[in-house]
């Protein structure tokens, strides 16, 4: 099933698999989302739950027990109810059952929130914790959008326009995190897209470094401005030798570390959820 979402100046579709947004165009036609491309990158904008990224090994240990988990969780693959919807806004829901307990021992309710105004699409997370234990997660999202967005465009004409002109980056082997840092310097807050910016995997930021962050070209006027307020972690990927998209994903959670214990209650990132709580985080991605 999919959902349509419609403003003034865009139409959205919303995937009941993984309530996954599978398109975003505006009054042109003009598609500003990754169209899944099964020979390339088959997936759109998934959802990152209850993990983000990949643990050490593929598993963690929680109450002495080991549990298979693989990269970014299980979210994107699930079948979400959907809760609630009007023209301009819808909810999905995921709940645990006995199938997510044999990967993930705890009992959840996530819920996410998609509301249109205008050019703006807020996406809201809800994490509740319906059991009378304390549960732990982590989640984020994986937007992918088309880079270059018109034929007479290439990746190479596209910048990301940053807050700062110094960042520090989490260096990445096989998807799990090194101790080591490098540090990203910018000319006037812009980096040039190419190839070779990610031959090494993902560029990974930690410690709360992006809030604001533009995809834009140097031949249209078109940009993707995507806001994470007080989110600590950040991520942007395409993969290796594809000049075809870009990921922007902002995170509540990351990857393991090398040297990773496996203990998920240690886990950095993972968040604690007590008894009867309930978790919030939102961002917005505004298309022109």
């Amino acid at each position: 099933m999919t959902v349509f979402l419609q403003s003034e100046q865009l139409s959205i579709c919303i995937e009941e698999l993984g309530a996954e947004l599978s398109s975003v165009k505006n009054q042109s036609g003009l598609e500003f989302l990754w169209q899944a491309d099964k020979e390339i990158w088959p997936r759109h904008a998934p959802v990152l739950f209850p993990i983000v990224g990949k643990l050490k090994d593929d598993c963690f240990s929680f109450n002495d027990q080991f549990y298979t988990l693989t990269q970014h969780g299980f979210a994107r693959d699930k079948n979400f109810k959907l809760i609630q919807r009007s023209d301009s806004d819808c909810i999905f829901e995921l709940r645990s059952d006995a199938e997510t307990k044999k990967n993930y021992p705890f009992d959840f309710i996530f819920q996410i929130h998609y509301q249109l105004s205008h050019q703006t699409l807020r996406t809201e997370y809800k994490v509740i914790n319906p059991s009378l234990e304390t549960i732990y997660f982590s989640v984020g999202a994986h937007p992918g959008f088309n880079c270059p967005l018109s034929n007479e465009e290439s990746f190479e004409d596209y910048y990301l326009e940053f807050e700062s002109s110094s960042y520090a980056l989490t260096v990445l082997n096989s998807g799990l995190r090194k101790e080591t840092k490098h540090t990203l310097e910018l000319d006037q807050h812009k980096l040039p897209l190419s190839l070779e910016l990610f031959e090494k995997d993902a560029l990974v930021f930690e410690n709360y470094q992006i809030n604001t962050l533009v995809l834009a070209s140097n031949k249209s006027n078109h940009r993707i401005t995507l806001q994470s307020e007080n989110w600590p972690y950040f991520g942007i990927w395409t993969k290796k030798g594809v000049q075809k998209f870009i990921c922007l994903e902002p995170w509540q959670g990351i990857a393991d570390k090398e040297n990773s214990s496996q203990n998920f209650v240690r886990k950095e990132g993972i968040i604690k959820l007590e008894a009867k709580k309930e978790f919030r985080c939102s961002f917005l991605i505004t298309f022109k």
